[in-house]
């Protein structure tokens, strides 16, 4: 299984030029609000036309620019699961569910696709419900079940999650997760959510103003993000300006510090991120990366106490450090030095 995808577009004052690969499994694309995640989309399901480019799955072409192909989405065998999951209001799941097998004539092969695919989704004693009297996971799950019976080679899944509430969130990925191993193909997740990607997702792409930013492994991304906009985008709390000032050392005149990093320093490096989380309690200087602070404000969560600082030599102007940390582990008084693990601060280029 592969997806390969070059494709630009111009739409006024956004330009879309992403370029991607995959072969195999669940890739996520990861982007804010107006990064081209959805157009994207809409141009490999053929909803959207590039101005240029190449889109090919499993060695068909879908579209090609050079050479005036531009497959219509009935004759791409992608399926697009919309963020209202987009189920006929009028019929039953029954019906819903038929509709995505207009294509097939022997009446047996289609109930019995009907009737594996019903109970895989757990949709049993729902058949003839309309989408009005179901439950919004019960939807999203008519709505796969449909895309599913015409046998998609790719599924791509546009914020399949936005419309419910965080409980029933969790639990539906776990469920999501699950199905989507068994469907066996690729797979395209577009999210703004950093827990959803790297829940379901084995490769993330990160979307930034139309381009793809960093193309990672996930847990490889969330280690190390390699540039700010995914830093930003898998959660770092701590993003600062910094300079090269050794081979294994980064200049950070916000904060008034060096800090030393556990690999190379190359040529180029715009700034350093580093997660809340990698924070500890030292002596100055009794450890690398170790400094002197000064504590600004803290706030309370359900079961964690998150800290702003300051470093001894820190500019006023520049914005507040972050430490989170579990709450049952919190100190009583406030330590004079925080230390940092020459591993935990990522470089970004």
């Amino acid at each position: 299984m592969s997806l390969t995808v070059d494709i630009q577009k111009d739409y006024g004052d956004f330009r879309l030029d992403v370029n991607f690969s995959t072969s195999g499994g669940i890739l996520g694309l990861l982007g804010a609000s107006g990064s081209g995640k959805s157009r994207t989309l809409n141009c490999i399901a053929g909803i959207d036309k590039p101005y240029s480019g190449r889109i090919e799955l499993n060695g068909k072409v879908l579209f090609d620019s050079e050479h005036h192909i531009d497959l219509p989405p009935q004759k791409r065998q992608v399926g697009f699961l919309f963020q209202n999951y987009a189920l006929f209001p009028n019929m039953t799941v029954r019906q819903n569910i038929l509709c995505g097998m207009h294509g097939e004539k022997d009446h047996a092969r289609k109930e019995e696709k009907l009737r594996r695919t019903v109970a895989l989704l757990g949709l049993e004693g729902l058949e003839n419900r309309r989408p009005y009297a179901l439950s919004g996971g019960q939807q999203q799950r008519a709505a796969l079940a449909r895309i599913l019976v015409s046998e998609p080679e790719l599924l791509l899944l546009d914020e399949p999650f936005s419309a419910l509430d965080s409980h029933l969130r969790e639990r539906l990925q776990m469920e999501l997760r699950g199905l989507l191993a068994e469907f066996g193909r690729d797979v395209l997740l577009v999210t703004h959510s950093r827990d959803e990607a790297y829940c379901l997702c084995e490769n993330i792409a990160v979307l930034d103003a139309g381009r793809v930013a960093a193309h990672k492994p996930s847990a490889a991304l969330f280690a190390d993000p390699g540039c700010p906009a995914a830093a930003v985008l898998t959660g770092c709390k701590n993003i600062v300006p910094a300079q090269k000032c050794g081979e294994f050392a980064v200049q950070i005149p916000d904060w008034g510090i060096c800090l030393q990093t556990g690999v190379p320093v190359r040529d180029g490096v715009q700034a350093v991120g580093i997660r809340a989380h990698a924070f500890y309690p030292a002596v100055p200087g009794g450890a690398p990366n170790a400094f002197a602070v000064e504590k600004c404000g803290e706030m309370a969560e359900p079961f964690e106490r998150v800290f702003s600082f300051r470093f001894a030599g820190q500019s006023p102007a520049a914005q507040l450090v972050w430490w989170r940390m579990p709450t049952t582990d919190c100190p009583d008084v406030f330590p004079a030095a925080l230390a940092l693990n020459p591993m935990d601060v990522m470089l970004l280029y």
